[in-house]
C-alpha cells in the first residue's frame, strides 16, 4: 500500500517510519487529522490517548464523527479506522484524562515522537516539561479555535508566537518553572475572531493543523 510513498521518500525512510512509535494526545479535530495522516504514511506503532466520546457537535470538524459513531469512545473509533487503513498498525489505546498523577503511564512507553493536540493547558505544560526532561521529540498544538485563515498557520518555537493566548500562558509557566529548551509548536498568527464564550471552529483550519503536525513528526523521524 505504500508504493506511492516509497517513490518520494525511499524504502529506507519508510522502514524508519514503520519501526517508530508516535504518541498522539487528543483525538479531536486537530489530533484526529494528525492520526489519519500518520496511519496513511507508514507509522505502524501509534499510541492514542483521549477520554472523550463522539458527540454530534463534533461532526463539523472531526473525521471520526459520523451518525454511525455518535456515542462511541474516540479511542475505539480511531482504532477501527486505523485498522481499516492498515491492518498491520499496532495501536495502544489509553482512555484516560491525563494529569500530573498519571502522566508517567504514557511517557514510560517507548516513544519516538509525541504530538500534543489536547485542549487542557495544564496537561500541555506537563507533557512539554516531561518531553524536555526525557529528551523526547515533540510538537505541541496551540489554539485553533476562532481562526479561519489556513495560510496563517506555522510551525515555530513557542517564543515566536503571537495572537495566541494558550502559548502566552505556557510561555509564562515554563519561565516560572525555569524550564529551558526549544519548544516547537504549531500556532496561528491570525488574530482570533471575536465571538461569545463558546469557542467556534472551522474544519479546514483544524484539519490543516493536524496534517501539519503529522508532517512535522514524520519528517523529524526520517531525519533522525
Amino acid at each position: 500500500m505504500f508504493d506511492r510513498l516509497i517513490r518520494v521518500i525511499g524504502e529506507e525512510n519508510l522502514n524508519k517510519l514503520k519501526n517508530s512509535t508516535v504518541l498522539v494526545l487528543g483525538l479531536g479535530g486537530v489530533g484526529g487529522a494528525a492520526v489519519e495522516m500518520l496511519g496513511r504514511n507508514g507509522i505502524e506503532n501509534i499510541i492514542l490517548i483521549d477520554h472523550d466520546v463522539i458527540d454530534i457537535t463534533n461532526k463539523n470538524r472531526q473525521l471520526i464523527a459520523l451518525d454511525s459513531t455518535i456515542g462511541l469512545k474516540k479511542t475505539d473509533a480511531f482504532y477501527n479506522r486505523l485498522k481499516d487503513i492498515n491492518k498491520n498498525i499496532n495501536i495502544t489505546l489509553i482512555d484516560k484524562f491525563i494529569d500530573k498523577d498519571n502522566l508517567d503511564i504514557i511517557i514510560n512507553n517507548k516513544i519516538d515522537f509525541v504530538i500534543d493536540a489536547c485542549d487542557t493547558i495544564s496537561t500541555k505544560i506537563l507533557l512539554i516539561e516531561k518531553c524536555l526532561e526525557r529528551n523526547i521529540s515533540f510538537i505541541s498544538c496551540m489554539g485553533m479555535g476562532k481562526k479561519l485563515n489556513i495560510s496563517m498557520l506555522e510551525v515555530t518555537d513557542i517564543t515566536n508566537t503571537s495572537y495566541d493566548k494558550i502559548a502566552k500562558v505556557i510561555r509564562k509557566k515554563l519561565k516560572d518553572d525555569n524550564i529551558n529548551g526549544k519548544v516547537p509548536v504549531l500556532s496561528s498568527k491570525e488574530n482570533p475572531i471575536d465571538t461569545d464564550e463558546i469557542i467556534g471552529s472551522y474544519s479546514p483550519v483544524t484539519n490543516a493543523a493536524g496534517i501539519m503536525l503529522a508532517d512535522y513528526a514524520i519528517k523529524n523521524i526520517i531525519k533522525s
